[in-house]
């Protein structure tokens, strides 16, 4: 036999019967049932919800500082141009910035912004649209599709993301009902990019966007 051979013969033992023979072959349906079984009883191990509902947990989250997020309220798409330019500028930021090519931000130009679709490595500003939020984290979920880079939420050095409230989810295991019939590539991103490895020093913005503001829109 080939160390090849020997090693793959070793998983295989551990895997079926164990060091000593004493495990027995589990099949699927073993499995299966084993993993259920974790998912018994969920509201015993849940922790408590920030907020009475998902949506108000959701702000609740982001408020936190140390996600380094802001959030504003949008009462429907058309009023997110005027939301988005209002941001820009109190950033002191110019009114351009890399926009996905979502059909639902076709408005922004509508309040002066100048958007392009490609986002550079050292881009100001640019904008998204999440598919989920989630309210227990404070996260929100992107999918890479043609109409929605991921890029535009890693390179920026300020990332706007667009969620819509009926799109935020309780849970963060809710939204694996969602994820098992779309593509491999989805980001979940909780906050803006920090890290405490340069010396010990908590600094925003190393590896992705140093802000993050996300535009919730009702109905």
């Amino acid at each position: 036999m080939s160390a090849r051979d020997d090693i793959f013969a070793a998983v295989r033992q551990g895997l079926t019967r164990g060091r000593d023979g004493t495990l027995p072959l589990r099949t699927a349906d073993d499995i299966g049932a084993e993993a259920a079984s974790l998912l018994a009883g969920l509201d015993q191990i849940r922790p408590d919800p920030a907020g009475p509902d998902p949506v108000s947990a959701f702000i609740e989250k982001c408020a936190n500082p140390v996600l380094g997020v802001t959030l504003d309220r949008v009462a429907g798409w058309q009023n997110l141009p005027a939301a988005v330019a209002a941001y820009l500028d109190r950033n002191d930021l110019p009114r351009r910035l890399a926009v996905t090519a979502d059909p639902r931000l076709a408005g922004l130009a509508e309040a002066g912004i100048e958007p392009h679709d490609s986002c550079a490595p050292d881009e100001d500003a640019a904008i998204s649209v999440a598919l989920w939020g989630i309210a227990e984290t404070g996260s929100v979920v992107i999918h890479s599709a043609p109409d929605q880079p991921v890029l535009n939420a890693l390179l920026p050095r300020h990332w706007l993301v667009v969620v819509e409230e009926a799109r935020v989810l309780p849970w963060l295991e809710d939204y694996a009902t969602y994820a098992a019939a779309r593509p491999r590539n989805a980001v979940m991103i909780t906050g803006a990019s920090g890290t405490t490895d340069i010396e010990g020093y908590f600094v925003r913005g190393a590896h992705g966007p140093g802000s993050v503001h996300v535009l919730l829109i009702g109905a």
